[in-house]
């Protein structure tokens, strides 16, 4: 199972280079360092929380760090892609950045990193510098690209909203101007009625077609029942009650504490069922589905894996786009149900983000990703 995701990559594992070490070792050191550097240099990063501003930066760097190490290297340039992708991604929902702050604070990244590592001694050969720099630069390509997709997204539930609100006093017009047609005393005022219906009902047209145009949730928000509960708990609920006649693995460090937070139970719980569920239905025959619980940086990682046929690269996003999968067949099932983008949802509506992992090696891997309390973020926007 890859740890990438969830920031819990074991330094000391066997056969890691000692660079990828090293660099790990300064992880706390660099994210606190360049947060710091944010509040004092980005004016838009000030206001944001810890969780938040963090993001998913504490996994990016243990990835960059992976780099490092010649057998986790294509690991690690696919995750980065993910986590770049999934930064961007919460930038565009849940912070006042534009496109230029989001470039900027990688750029922020990449000096802060390279300084704490010269602080920390940490002596990187000028190969290992330029493939830490190079795919930091990759990061800010594909971070950019999330950003403006999620925007665009965003202004079309905008105008999906609007769209839909305009349907009321439309109606009332429609209507108003049918009694005048009927009622109209003489044949002038009936052709002028006749004129505000036709042009009315065009309007009507066009508003639906442009309704039918907006795929999965039109502009609508989650509810969430936010309240304070322990996480730990949680997970050994959901693993508890799917592990009957089929294979679930729970993986908690050794005495686990309780871990509490503030989340919408339910919701989270649905959440984990249907990727359970999704893991069960298309891993490998008899092979264990795993759930992991991890935390860092006032952020809870929820961790889903299975391995089995990965997920073609080209189809990493669109599984969670809700009509593009329900037509798709794969091994006999049929689609992917509407587990994934309601999964998608939930975590962007905590503030948070799920992101997903799939290669031959490893197995797939979901992750939800959201902050430890969530209420400030409850209701937050979501492009899912």
């Amino acid at each position: 199972m890859s740890s990438n995701l969830t920031g819990s990559t074991d330094p000391c594992a066997p056969g890691m280079a000692p660079a990828t070490r090293a660099v790990m070792a300064c992880r706390d050191q660099v994210v606190l360092a360049w947060m710091d550097t944010m509040r004092a240099v980005v004016p838009r990063a000030g206001p944001l929380h810890t969780a938040i501003l963090g993001n998913t930066l504490p996994a990016i760097l243990e990835t960059l760090a992976l780099l490092l190490t010649e057998s986790e290297k294509d690991r690690a340039v696919s995750d980065l892609t993910v986590l770049a992708s999934e930064h961007g991604g919460e930038r565009a929902r849940l912070t006042p950045y534009d496109i230029t702050t989001l470039i900027h604070e990688l750029q922020l990244f990449k000096q802060v990193l390279f300084a704490e590592l010269d602080k920390a001694a940490v002596a990187l050969t000028p190969e290992q510098h330029t493939t830490i720099a190079t795919a930091i630069d990759n990061m800010m390509r594909d971070s950019a690209n999330a950003f403006s997709a999620v925007q665009a997204a965003l202004r079309e539930q905008f105008v999906a909203s609007i769209t839909h609100d305009l349907r009321t006093p439309l109606s009332n017009a429609l209507f108003a101007a049918e009694l005048i047609e009927r009622m109209a005393p003489n044949d002038d005022i009936r052709l002028l009625a006749q004129t505000i219906l036709r042009s009315a009902q065009r309007i009507d047209g066009m508003t639906g077609e442009l309704l039918d145009r907006i795929v999965f949730g039109g502009g609508g928000k989650l509810g969430l029942h936010i309240a304070r509960f322990d996480m730990v708990e949680l997970v050994r609920e959901v693993a508890d009650s799917l592990n009957a006649g089929r294979h679930v693995e729970l993986v908690l460090q050794e005495a686990q504490p309780p871990l509490p937070g503030y989340w919408c139970r339910e919701s989270l719980r649905r959440a984990l069922e249907n990727l359970i569920d999704n893991a069960l239905k298309y891993g490998k025959p008899g092979a264990p589905v795993t759930l992991a619980l991890t935390s860092s940086f006032e952020r809870v990682q929820l961790a889903v894996h299975n391995d089995g046929k990965p997920i073609p690269p080209e189809e990493c996003e669109s599984i969670f786009q809700l009509y593009r999968r329900a037509a798709r067949k794969k091994d006999g099932v049929r689609g992917w149900g509407v587990g994934l983008p309601f999964a998608r949802k939930v975590a962007e509506a905590h503030g948070g983000s799920l992101m997903v992992s799939s290669t031959e090696h490893d197995g797939t891997t979901f992750v939800i990703d959201v902050p430890l309390d969530t209420r400030p973020h409850h209701g937050a926007p979501s492009a899912a």
